[in-house]
């Protein structure tokens, strides 16, 4: 089976002053707002790494639950959060953290660091990715 999804972008102006949208197939983003002070500042609107950071971090937190079951294992909650480093002197996203807690009955230390490893390495949407990509998972 394939599945395909999809987004859109638009981009009117100059770099620096232009302003753009971002929509996504199923409307969650709705030309959400796209600027260079979205994506170099603190202006208000998204980014294309925080997009990447949302997606990784919604993969990992699916992808983990699909590990913690198969390992006999059901986490009663995990909570992802992605954060992605933007180097603007190399021009690419060098780095993303990501920090993975969940609270996982009867669950080994071991067992769970092994489950989020194994998370990390087979999440369909980390492996599209170049950077180093460091997980801290805890659990709780």
């Amino acid at each position: 089976m394939k599945i395909v999804r999809g987004a859109s972008a638009n981009w009117k102006g100059a770099g620096k002053t232009g302003v753009g949208k971002i929509s996504t197939q199923s409307t969650t983003l709705d030309n959400a707002q796209l600027s260079f002070n979205t994506r170099f500042a603190d202006g208000v609107g998204t980014n294309p790494e925080e997009l990447v950071g949302a997606a990784l971090a919604g993969c990992i937190t699916m992808k983990m639950s699909f590990v913690l079951n198969a390992a006999g294992f059901t986490a009663d909650n995990i909570d992802t959060t992605a954060k992605v480093t933007l180097d603007t002197d190399l021009g690419k996203i060098s780095i993303i953290n990501v920090e993975i807690t969940a609270s996982v009955p009867e669950i080994s230390e071991e067992e769970f660091q092994k489950a989020a490893i194994e998370t990390k390495d087979n999440c369909m949407i980390s492996q599209l990715y170049s950077c180093e990509i460091v997980v801290n998972a805890s659990l709780v």
